[in-house]
């Protein structure tokens, strides 16, 4: 009878423990991170009142089962819910972070460290990320001051907001990247000045400065040279007239030059140029041909003359008009810088071109559709003019006799270039058809030959027109780098030996002919070439200035192609070295603008000079057993026997793919309110069973007592 009773009050307490339980689980159903537990029974000890027996072969009888009579239920365990997930609730505020997967955070109170699933951190007052209900230090990873990268290391605090992270210092550029493609045909790589890019960079003090390099082609394919032309301030002052310099070099080189082998080459005469040798008292001479728009200045840019094509006639030379009936001494006039040619021609001129090169608009509707307009500003105020198929050819000629390089109406002085419009008819389409006349200026002294149609020039074969043969026979134009030296003329057929000495500024830039890949820059398996800055110069009254302030920066070339690209070139100088990090690229100093917290628990800075710097990392750790915890409270746990121990120094939580970080937001309790109440339910019927075990056994223990009367 009383074994009833004692398992009725086992059963009591049990439930009540289990009521417990679930009251605290329901108590943290908003609680950060809370992991929720629940209560596993088991029965108690047993009273064996008969113990069992075997089958007896010999008297046949067989077993029989053990009597026992059970003494009610214990606690058995109770678990914690640690790997389940809480959903997650946003914060909008950065210094929130949740963890997914089963890591924890790892905090210290000074002499103790604990871990917490509890991501809702702070910064103190002194720069530290703390816990905001308890004020431990988070727990990291700190940067090498070296290399800028995070030292995986025995975990410290992680002071976010000290000193040296609220500013990032002026840090000068020591790299730069030259990148794309180096086009041989591109017009611009074979003229005086050459490609020109720029390169910005800064200085130790942070300011910024543009160097501007350029691009120029040898006469070897495959090869170039790589000058610094200038260094511009932030003001766009060249730092020559800045520091009262002579020259860029007192400030910077970019290699030393150098001067290439002579190079002595056999050039035939080229089509378009007649040679006749010596003849008695007739001298060697070549006679060269050109074109109008080589000869004739302003004749290429004019739209009017590139329109009408071979339309185009001289008709004047000077004050001798050229006619079929005119008599020509020896098929000849001469064209000298005194006289102008003039020339007549018809062109057709579409609707496009004459909104494009003359600013003429076609009105669509209206009551002057059809019709042209322009604003003559030649007069004040301007006035709106309206022309159409029966407007005088003198109105069109206000605005189509325009100069070489002029915009909208007017022009028609006597400068080179000057159009004279004689007739104008415009059909329904909008087209017009320009009868003209055009002064030209000549280049040079040239003759014109009525029955070829040619301007020419003859030049005689003698020494001291060597410069002008080069140039205007052989097309070899001598410049800064390149000198050139006739050594003969054959007499026969005018063939020339001449040698190219020729010289180079800067680095020597050479690609392969075959691939178009970059070989080298400066010499031989040299990928960059240095921008290299004087430590002071001397201005131009004689007083020394310093150039400290300056950092010597090495540009790489490597990446350079010189592929056909349709006659552009798009190379590009930036600094930095390219990598993620960009190193080497400077900057000036910059302030704190924002801080945030990566997935893989990396704390990065924000300023406003555009840097970007890593300032430690949030280490996590797991257990081998997470829930042989032990909770501490406020959301902590310590490690036990049976959790495992941890190592000192942590895990990164991207490290095996299975856990990350979210800044802006928490980790909800994993508490399920609906299994919590039904929990409640069954424990409150048990309970109640068990008491009436209790009131049961004590009636019968009554009546029991009542047999005595």
């Amino acid at each position: 009878m009383m074994r009833s009773l004692f398992s009725g009050v086992s059963g009591l307490k049990t439930h009540q423990t289990r009521m417990d339980v679930i009251g605290n689980n329901i108590a943290n159903v908003n609680t950060t991170a809370y992991k929720a537990q629940n209560m596993v029974f088991s029965d108690l000890l047993y009273q064996q009142t008969q113990a069992a027996s075997g089958a007896n072969a010999d008297t046949g009888r067989g077993g029989i089962n053990a009597r026992q009579i059970g003494l009610g239920a214990k606690s058995a365990a109770i678990n914690t819910a640690i790997t389940r997930q809480g959903n997650a609730q946003s914060t909008n505020n950065p210094w929130d972070v949740m963890i997914s997967g089963e890591a924890f955070f790892i905090v210290s109170s000074g002499s103790q460290n604990f871990f917490t699933r509890d991501g809702s951190f702070t910064i103190d007052g002194a720069g530290n990320l703390v816990m905001a209900s308890t004020g431990y230090r988070v727990m990291g990873w700190q940067v090498d001051e070296e290399t800028g990268d995070i030292r995986s290391d025995v975990v410290s605090a992680l002071q976010v907001m000290n000193q040296k992270n609220m500013t990032a210092p002026a840090e000068a550029t020591t790299k730069g990247i030259s990148a794309g493609i180096l086009d041989k045909n591109d017009t611009d790589v074979h003229s005086a000045a050459g490609l020109v890019r720029t390169f910005s960079f800064f200085d130790q003090l942070g300011y910024k400065y543009t160097a501007k390099i350029s691009f120029h082609a040898m006469s070897e394919d495959g090869n170039y040279y790589v000058e610094l032309d200038d260094i511009l301030n932030e003001d766009s002052v060249s730092l020559v007239q800045y520091y009262n310099l002579s020259n860029i070099n007192q400030i910077a080189t970019f290699g030393n030059g150098g001067t290439m082998p002579d190079v002595t080459k056999v050039y035939s005469v080229p089509q378009g140029v007649t040679y006749t040798p010596a003849s008695g008292t007739t001298a060697a001479n070549f006679k060269v041909d050109y074109s109008f728009a080589d000869a004739l200045k302003g004749f290429a840019a004019n739209p009017m003359m590139s329109l009408a094509g071979d339309s185009v006639k001289i008709v004047k030379v000077g004050s001798a008009e050229l006619t079929d009936t005119t008599p020509i001494p020896d098929g000849t006039v001469a064209a000298t810088g005194g006289n102008n040619v003039t020339v007549e021609g018809t062109t057709a001129l579409s609707e496009e071109v004459l909104k494009t090169e003359y600013g003429l608009v076609r009105i669509k509707e209206g009551t002057n559709k059809g019709k042209y307009y322009y604003s003559d500003k030649t007069t004040n105020p301007p006035t709106d003019v309206y022309l159409d198929e029966n407007s005088a050819a003198a109105d069109w000629a206000k605005v189509l006799q325009k100069l070489t390089g002029d915009a909208g109406a007017g022009g028609g002085t006597a400068t080179s270039g000057a159009v004279t419009v004689s007739s104008v008819e415009m059909d329904e389409n909008g087209e017009l058809t320009v009868s003209f006349r055009a002064d030209f200026e000549p280049e040079k002294e040239l003759l014109y030959n009525a029955k070829t149609g040619k301007l020419s020039e003859t030049i005689e074969a003698t020494e001291a027109n060597n410069a002008t043969i080069l140039e205007r026979v052989y097309g070899l134009k001598e410049s800064e780098t390149m000198k050139y030296t006739i050594n003969y003329i054959a007499p026969d057929d005018g063939q020339a030996s001449i040698t190219l000495k020729e010289s180079y500024k800067g680095n020597m830039l050479v690609f392969d002919t075959k691939s178009g890949e970059f070989k080298y820059i400066g010499s031989n398996d040299q990928v960059a070439a240095t921008l290299d800055f004087a430590a002071s110069a001397t201005d131009l009254t004689g007083a020394n200035v310093d150039l400290g302030h300056f950092h010597d920066t090495s540009i790489d070339f490597s990446t350079m192609r010189n592929v056909n690209n349709g006659k552009t070139s798009t190379v590009a100088m930036d600094s930095g070295d390219g990598s993620s990090n960009n190193l080497g690229a400077g900057r000036k100093e910059g302030a704190l603008i924002g801080v945030e917290i990566s997935q893989d628990g990396k704390i990065r800075a924000s300023y406003d000079n555009g840097l970007t710097k890593v300032l430690g990392q949030i280490a996590v750790t797991k257990f081998a057993n997470a829930s042989g915890l032990a909770k501490m409270g406020n959301n902590l746990y310590s490690t036990t026997m049976n959790s495992g121990e941890f190592d000192g120094v942590g895990i990164d939580i991207t490290s095996d793919g299975k856990g990350t970080m979210e800044s802006g937001v928490l980790e909800m309790s994993n508490v399920d309110l609906a299994g919590e109440f039904t929990e409640m339910i069954t424990t409150q019927r048990g309970f109640q069973a068990n008491s009436r075990i209790i009131t049961t056994s004590d009636s019968m223990l009554e009546e029991l007592v009542n047999l005595k009367r």
